[in-house]
């Protein structure tokens, strides 16, 4: 499964334990192909330790658009599902 997490000022072993994981194309953007229980395993690790950062995963779904967004302490936020499309809200 593709998944897409975009980091902003967190911990650098965050970062590490991604490394691994998956490729990062410029600081803090990191795509991959892993399972979901990988998947969930990351974004839970990533989202604990995010502190005062913010983050973002974009992954696959069964969606009109083909994928989904989450995000966790991020000023842009998705929103409910609008005529079968998710949208992204800034404060």
């Amino acid at each position: 499964m593709l998944v897409v997490f975009l980091l902003e000022r967190v911990p650098v072993g965050v970062r590490g334990d991604l490394g691994r994981w998956m490729l990062e194309l410029r600081p803090g953007v990191f795509v991959g192909r892993v399972s979901a229980q990988v998947r969930d395993a990351l974004w839970d690790r990533v989202r604990a330790h995010a502190r005062t950062g913010a983050c973002a995963m974009v992954r696959l779904a069964e969606t009109d658009q083909g994928f989904q967004i989450e995000t966790h302490r991020e000023p842009r936020r998705p929103v409910e599902h609008f005529e079968g499309l998710q949208l992204v809200r800034t404060r």
